[in-house]
């Protein structure tokens, strides 16, 4: 959904799980760059009911995923070596 500068869309967060996840969530262009808006129903004794806000940078998932090292080749001493005290037992 392209934006126009200046506005976004905002919806229902049906995801929520925890009471620190957000009510609402969605995408605002602000001077061309596109924020994440984040938004908590509040309510106080003064205030009345409000919204709590916070922006951040768009979540990009990473596509670069590292190879995997390649498996180091293992070599093993013969037991005997690595406990020979000189004891005949």
């Amino acid at each position: 959904m392209e934006q126009k500068n200046n506005s976004g869309a905002i919806f229902r967060n049906n995801y929520k799980s925890k009471d620190t996840h957000p009510d609402w969530r969605g995408k605002v262009t602000i001077d061309g760059k596109e924020w994440e808006i984040s938004l908590w129903s509040k309510h106080g004794e003064k205030a009345g009911e409000y919204f709590s806000a916070a922006f951040g940078e768009p979540y990009v998932k990473s596509e670069i995923q590292s190879a995997p090292e390649p498996k180091k080749e293992f070599k093993s001493k013969p037991i005997a070596d690595e406990f020979d005290d000189g004891l005949p037992f």
